[in-house]
């Protein structure tokens, strides 16, 4: 049997991708982690085993099963297994604790709640007894995971329209929004992610960041089109995980900016020698990308970098495109497939299309988030160009008004990324009795440099042709910005808090 992608990805649901590339393709590997490797005739047949395990248990189409699992072959197993059975599941990141899960398990009524004991010093099984969560069970490793005989399964289930997956957003400043999504959204989004990236079945792709966030499943979706395999990372730090990636052969590798950035690190230690020698393309999305960071990676790491831009509520909204001019690849979040619809609305990007959310839980929170003619409200600002590139230049939440001026953080940041001092950056509005807000500049740098000062910042930015009235009035200077455990965006709450 000989499948296209795209025939691949007519398919309504997502065990049908499963069932589908099984038959095309079953020898062929799709996940590796050290020295297992699970190919996909052995993805279907095992993800059925614990399908029925779990239906033994008492799981059904419809049931609600949490899990908070790190990024292990099982972890996919097993949401491939409730995906067979129609189940409705409740990924959560597993760095969350108390206040996450509990609001996660509360407001999904889970039925169930896979964890992994205990994992990296945390005892999930006992906060989760803790919370109160119901079904509790362990699904760490291959003999932990529910296993019974699939003759005893029902049919799987026949369309894809349903809702069958509750994501959460990062709660940085607010409780979780429970966010909507049906298998077709997902797959809409993970075949609009291959095709963008020109991905091929001779390629070995990775995954170093949690898999329960939702570019987990959009990155499964693109090994069942194309089917080619991906390593996983359960614990991602550079240099150590290098050897992974060297040992087979990775040739796309990412996950965000912050991910650039580390191996950009990583390359400058040892610039004589190729970091990854079978690396052609970084990848990634969920948090902005300076131009000098597309600059610095195609010069020092001699690979292509493709940035997109996507969030729990739409996983694909936009993609770089390797063949596209270094001008739109640096600038831009590139183009939106076939099918999503962008409108720029008093300056904020709205988004209608098949990979778009169904909503939030909250009926009240869905009824916010969408415009009268079904468009929803991404609260990102932005613009796009003649040639139908994307540009965002920050966010509604994200603008510092000083003395009545509107000023983007993003602006700012992207020119201090420039300054060779300057790991990364992050500006902020603080505020101030006489302007509004003051402009505050919070810069990382690397260790051992000489540390920058206000007026080198200040002069930097001049002449990178800031406006007057944007430059920063104050410099904080840390060893490391905050961020959260997923894609590693940086914490700005977190710095208004420590310096307001």
């Amino acid at each position: 049997m000989n499948e296209t992608p795209h025939t691949l990805g007519s398919a309504p649901t997502l065990w049908d991708l499963v069932d589908r590339r099984a038959r095309c393709t079953p020898d062929r590997p799709v996940l590796l982690q050290g020295e297992r490797r699970l190919t996909f005739g052995e993805l279907r047949s095992r993800a059925e085993r614990v399908a029925a395990g779990l239906y033994a248990m008492g799981v059904r189409p419809g049931t609600v099963v949490a899990w908070q699992l790190p990024t292990r072959v099982e972890t996919v197993l097993l949401s491939f297994a409730l995906a067979r059975l129609g189940a409705v599941q409740s990924p959560v990141i597993p760095f969350y604790r108390d206040r996450e899960v509990g609001f996660a398990l509360r407001e999904s009524r889970a039925e169930f709640f896979a964890v992994p004991g205990v994992w990296r010093g945390h005892d999930h099984t006992e906060m989760a007894r803790r919370l109160g969560a119901k079904g509790i069970f362990e699904a760490y490793d291959g003999s932990a995971l529910p296993d019974g005989d699939p003759s005893t399964l029902p049919a799987p289930p026949a369309e894809g329209a349903s809702v069958r997956w509750i994501y959460w957003t990062s709660g940085t400043t607010s409780d979780p929004k429970g966010v909507l999504h049906t298998d077709r959204s997902l797959i809409a989004g993970g075949s609009c992610l291959a095709h963008a990236l020109r991905l091929t079945a001779d390629d070995v792709g990775s995954i170093a960041f949690p898999y329960a966030h939702i570019g987990g499943l959009d990155y499964l979706v693109m090994l069942l089109l194309y089917g080619f395999p991906a390593v996983l990372f359960e614990h991602f730090a550079l240099p150590d995980a290098l050897a992974e990636y060297r040992r087979h052969g990775v040739t796309v590798a990412g996950g965000s900016t912050a991910f650039y950035s580390l191996f950009l690190a990583e390359q400058r230690r040892q610039p004589r020698e190729k970091l990854i020698p079978t690396l052609r393309l970084l990848a990634g999305g969920g948090a902005p990308k300076p131009p000098e960071v597309y600059h610095a990676v195609v010069r020092e790491m001699g690979v292509q970098l493709t940035h997109g831009y996507g969030m729990t509520e739409v996983p694909m909204i936009t993609m770089g495109d390797p063949e596209d001019t270094a001008e739109n690849l640096a600038t831009t979040e590139g183009r939106p497939p076939r099918g999503m619809e962008i409108r720029i609305a008093d300056g904020e990007v709205r988004l209608r299309g098949e990979a778009v959310c169904r909503g939030y839980l909250d009926p009240a929170q869905t009824a916010a988030a969408f415009d009268a003619e079904g468009f929803l409200r991404t609260g990102d600002l932005g613009h796009v160009t003649p040639s139908g590139h994307l540009v965002l230049t920050g966010r509604l939440k994200d603008v510092i008004i000083r003395k009545g001026e509107n000023i983007s953080a993003k602006e700012i940041e992207d020119l201090l990324a420039t300054h060779p001092l300057v790991a990364d950056a992050a500006v902020i509005g603080l505020p101030d009795a006489d302007r509004g807000e003051l402009v505050c500049a919070v810069v990382e740098q690397a260790p051992g440099v000489q540390e920058l000062t206000l007026s080198a910042v200040v002069s930097h930015l001049r002449a990178g042709g800031l406006s007057v009235h944007k430059l920063p009035e104050r410099l904080e200077v840390v060893a490391a910005l905050p961020r959260n455990e997923a894609l590693r965006k940086v914490l700005k709450y977190r710095l208004r808090e420590r310096f307001s």
